[in-house]
């Protein structure tokens, strides 16, 4: 195989072209490839491909010598039936470049087979249009390779953090608007467009509690955002998960059912504490056709309270429940690994609870729906 350092090249003339490396006899050689109709092919898409640039106002000597050189690696590929000359001669290729290249060589080599005067077996087209594919396939992976490059970085985390960060302005925008529209504050809209716009609040706050999931998760799933016990109405955190997801449960006509607790002023963290509630809530929400889901909270004694929400729903299939709590789930069929719309936000879900110092539990039945629950220890506060 030709060093890395220094790419084939099709051979100069004495009288060069303008495009450095190129002749112009139509037929000599190509370095390295024994094949005329390789190296025909290959010269008449040199041809081609300085005609069109200058056609379309470009200069063809700019990228003059990358052309040539990855036209030289394309025609060894070919010739030698080895695809990967071309990644390992040229590691970053332009991959829109050179996929314009594979097409115009494959192009011509349809034409050249076409006009030969010589029988080609058919078997040599066809291991010839398998290596062109193959050479797309290298081309395709080393420039997804340049995109993961950020995400492999020792910071790739970070990096991956920022990007959520930069989806969640938008999707807070479609949320509000969503719901400024579906209750009419901008003028008047009919049933069908506010089920529409129920769908579309649905939709997006899916979007939205995934990259919250996703980034809390990032960091590690467990940090809660007051360092400190803080002063909180239970009455009033139920109440602000509610006007969250009304839109959602209007929109499939579900109930949402409250039990505020008699003691409502406690402390603790009240953040996180929403978080989970809103996770499990939209969570039911999703898996429910009819009926409601119930938001309780129930005092177990002077500083024990008991929080679940429960739906009606068809209940956990008992093959789910072994994975619940797995942020990836295996994918139908045999294939890795893929998002799970609920195994997400549970994951995060249960790792919260356990920061608040609880466990989070659950119970399901075919004909009972599913409630989860978990018990914390909030202290009175002002009594």
């Amino acid at each position: 195989m030709p060093p890395r350092a220094t790419p084939p090249r099709i051979a100069r003339s004495e009288d060069p072209e303008p495009l450095p490396g190129w002749r112009s006899g139509a037929t000599a050689p190509v370095a390295g490839v024994s094949s005329a109709i390789v190296s025909a092919a290959t010269r008449r898409v040199a041809r081609r491909w300085r005609e069109q640039t200058a056609a379309q106002g470009g200069n063809p000597t700019a990228d003059g010598e990358i052309v040539a050189g990855l036209l030289a690696a394309l025609a060894l590929a070919v010739d030698h039936g080895r695809p990967g000359y071309v990644t390992s001669l040229l590691p970053r290729p332009n991959s829109s470049l050179g996929l314009r290249l594979v097409d115009m060589l494959q192009s011509e080599l349809l034409q050249a087979w076409h006009e030969s005067h010589t029988a080609i077996a058919p078997a040599a087209m066809l291991q010839t249009l398998r290596v062109l594919d193959e050479v797309r396939q290298a081309i395709t992976k080393s420039s997804a390779r340049g995109l993961e490059a950020p995400f492999a970085a020792p910071h790739g985390l970070d990096v991956l953090v920022e990007v959520l960060h930069d989806l969640r302005s938008p999707l807070t925008s479609i949320l509000f608007l969503a719901e400024i529209l579906q209750r009419g504050q901008s003028g008047e809209v009919n049933d069908v467009q506010r089920r529409q716009l129920g769908l579309i609040y649905s939709a997006a706050l899916g979007l939205s509690s995934l990259v919250a999931d996703a980034v809390e998760l990032a960091r590690g799933g467990d940090e809660l955002a007051e360092s400190h016990l803080t002063p909180f109405s239970v009455a009033e955190l139920m109440e602000s998960v509610h006007s969250i997801v009304r839109p959602m449960a209007e929109e499939k006509g579900l109930a949402i059912l409250l039990v505020p607790p008699q003691a409502d002023h406690r402390l603790g963290h009240p953040v996180a504490l929403s978080r989970v509630l809103l996770n499990l809530t939209t969570n039911a929400l999703k898996f429910t056709e009819r009926g409601s889901v119930e938001i309780g909270c129930r005092e177990q004694g002077a500083t024990a309270v008991t929080f679940s929400v429960a739906d009606s729903g068809p209940g956990i299939h008992p093959e789910a429940r072994a994975t619940l709590f797995q942020p990836f789930r295996r994918a139908r069929g045999p294939g890795g690994y893929c998002f799970s719309s609920t195994g997400l936000g549970l994951a995060l879900t249960r790792r919260l609870v356990e920061a608040l110092g609880g466990t989070l539990d659950f119970e399901t039945g075919p004909e009972r729906g599913t409630r989860f629950f978990f018990e914390l220890d909030l202290p009175r506060h002002g009594v």
